[in-house]
C-alpha cells in the first residue's frame, strides 16, 4: 500500500479510507484500554495521531514505542473526537522499524536549550524547532531561484576554489595536497607552491562576486547562490566560517535600480515565507519569537528608507545628544556597529533603512568613487533585529581610478588580470550585492543566533558531523 505523507493527511477526501503512514515517533500515552502516539514524518509540523486499539494489540508489541523510535501503521483516517487534531488513524497493523532506548534517545520530549542541541546536530532536525527551520530554509532557497528566474537573471556557478581574494581581508582556508609536515620554503621562508596541485596559492572562496561580475558583462542579469567560507576567529550570534551567500550582478545597473532590487528581493522571500510556511511560522511564532510574523508582514508592507551615511551619522550623534548611549563610539568614517544600525531601523525610523555612499575608507576597492571623491556607491539594508543582512554596491567600472584604488590599498593584483579584463575591454556600469543566506533565515525564523539556522554550523573550534 502507498504511504500517505502526513502534510497530506488531513485532506478531508481521505477520511473513511485506509492509509499507511511512516514516520518517528514523537510521544505515546495512554492505558489499558487505548494508546495514543503523536507520530511526525518531517512533512509537516504536525502531528497525525494513532489510536490503538488494546483489545487487538497485545502490549507486549507496543512496548518497543518510545520517543524516537520509527513506525509503520496501516489503519483507518476518521474525524478526531479529541482536542488538537481534525483527524486521527485507527491503527490496524503496526511494523516497527527502528527503536530508540529511553535511557540513551537525547530527543526525548522535554525541553532542551539551544547549546544542548548544537551538541546533538545531527538528531536536532528531529524536534519541532529545527524541523520548521529547516523546512523554511528549503522554500527560501527555492524562492531565491524562483524570483531571480522570473526576473531573467540566469544562475551562474562560480568556483569554490579560487586563487583571488575578493575581499582583500586575506582570511581564507587555505587549499593543499603538500606535505604540511615537510613545506618546501625558498630563501625568505615563504613556502613554494610549484609542486601543489594547482602550482600556486590556493584558498576557498570568500565571495563569488568577481567571477559574478565577469559573468553580468556578457550576461546581463546573473545570480550565484553558493557556500562562502571566512577564516575569521569570530564567535559571535552573527557569524560562521562556512556560510551560503546570494550575490546578484547586473549590467547597466545604478545606485537606484540595485537598491530597488535589493528592497523587492526581500520583500519576495519574505512574502513567499509568509504563504508557503504557515504552520511552521505560526510555530516559531508561539515558542520562539511572538512578534515574529507582524515583524514579517510589516517588511513586506513598509517602504525602505533610503539614508545616505552621513545623515545616519548625524542622526546617531543627535541621538548621543539626547542621551542615548552607545558601546561604540560614533564619528564620520567609523564603520557603524550593529547596535547603531538597529538604533536607526528598530528606534528611529522603525522600519528597514538602505544606507548608502558609505566613505571610501571603510569599504572594498571595487566600489565606485562619488564625484566627492571622498564616498563611494555602497549600499547596506538594515534591518530590526539583525542589522546589515545585505551589502551591495556599484562597481567602479573605470579601468584607471579601480587601479587608483587597488594601488592605494596595496592589493596584490597579479592574479587578477582576468577582472581588470572587464574594464579594458567593454567595460559597462554595473551593480550587485550580497546576501547572507543565514542572516535572511534568522529574520524569517525569529531564531536569536547563526549557528540555529544552518543543519551544520562551522565556528572556531568546532567541525563536527
Amino acid at each position: 500500500m502507498k504511504r500517505t505523507k502526513i502534510v497530506d493527511i488531513f485532506a478531508p477526501e481521505l477520511i473513511g479510507q485506509q492509509v499507511s503512514v511512516k514516520g518517528w515517533v514523537r510521544s505515546r500515552r495512554g492505558n489499558k484500554h487505548v494508546q495514543f502516539v503523536a507520530l511526525n514524518d518531517g512533512s509537516t509540523i504536525k502531528n497525525i495521531q494513532i489510536v490503538f486499539d488494546m483489545a487487538k494489540f497485545d502490549e507486549e508489541a507496543l512496548k518497543p514505542i518510545t520517543t524516537g523510535a520509527s513506525i509503520h501503521v496501516i489503519g483507518q483516517l476518521v474525524e478526531s473526537m479529541g482536542k488538537g487534531q481534525s483527524a486521527e488513524i485507527q491503527a490496524e497493523t503496526l511494523e516497527i522499524y527502528g527503536t530508540a532506548d529511553p535511557e540513551t534517545y537525547p530527543m526525548q520530549k522535554k525541553g532542551h536549550t539551544m547549546e544542548f542541541l548544537r551538541e546533538k546536530a545531527h538528531l536536532r532536525p528531529r524536534t519541532n524547532t529545527f524541523g520548521a527551520v529547516f523546512r523554511i530554509r528549503h522554500h527560501m532557497a527555492i524562492a531565491i531561484h524562483k524570483y531571480f528566474h522570473d526576473h531573467g537573471f540566469f544562475y551562474f556557478h562560480t568556483p569554490i576554489i579560487t586563487a583571488s581574494d575578493c575581499e582583500g581581508a586575506g582570511q581564507m582556508f587555505q587549499v593543499t595536497t603538500k606535505n604540511l609536515y615537510d613545506l618546501k620554503k625558498d630563501e625568505n621562508g615563504s613556502i613554494i607552491y610549484d609542486d601543489d596541485f594547482f602550482g600556486k596559492q590556493a584558498s576557498l572562496t570568500v565571495s563569488g562576486q568577481l567571477e559574478g561580475e565577469l559573468a553580468a558583462t556578457a550576461l546581463g542579469s546573473i545570480y550565484t547562490f553558493g557556500p562562502t567560507f571566512r577564516a575569521e576567529n569570530s564567535n559571535t550570534p552573527r557569524h560562521l566560517a562556512e556560510f551560503w551567500m546570494i550575490e546578484p550582478e547586473v549590467a547597466f545597473a545604478d545606485l537606484g535600480d540595485l537598491m530597488d532590487i535589493e528592497e523587492d528581493f526581500i520583500k519576495y522571500c519574505i512574502n513567499w515565507a509568509l504563504e508557503n510556511c504557515k504552520d511552521d511560522l505560526e510555530f516559531l511564532n508561539n515558542m520562539i519569537d511572538k512578534g515574529l510574523i507582524d515583524r514579517l508582514k510589516e517588511v513586506v508592507a513598509t517602504e525602505f528608507i533610503r539614508l545616505p551615511y552621513t545623515e545616519g551619522i548625524k542622526i546617531l550623534e543627535e541621538a548621543i545628544a539626547n542621551g542615548k548611549q552607545f558601546e561604540f563610539p560614533v564619528y564620520w568614517g567609523c564603520d557603524l556597529a550593529s547596535e547603531h544600525e538597529r538604533y536607526l531601523v528598530e528606534e528611529h525610523f522603525k522600519k528597514p533603512v538602505i544606507m548608502t555612499d558609505y566613505p571610501k575608507d571603510i569599504k572594498a576597492f571595487y566600489m565606485k568613487l562619488n564625484e566627492d571623491g571622498k564616498t563611494v556607491q555602497g549600499t547596506d539594508v538594515l534591518f530590526p533585529q539583525i542589522g546589515e543582512i545585505i551589502g551591495g554596491s556599484v562597481r567602479e567600472e573605470n579601468y584607471d581610478k579601480l587601479m587608483g584604488r587597488i594601488e592605494e590599498m596595496n592589493i596584490p593584483m597579479k592574479d587578477m588580470w582576468w577582472y581588470l579584463d572587464t574594464r579594458r575591454f567593454g567595460t559597462v556600469p554595473h551593480a550587485g550585492f550580497g546576501l547572507g543566506f543565514e542572516r535572511l533565515l534568522l529574520f524569517v525564523t525569529g531564531m536569536t543566533n547563526i549557528r540555529d539556522v544552518i543543519p551544520f554550523p562551522r565556528t572556531p573550534n568546532n567541525c563536527e558531523f
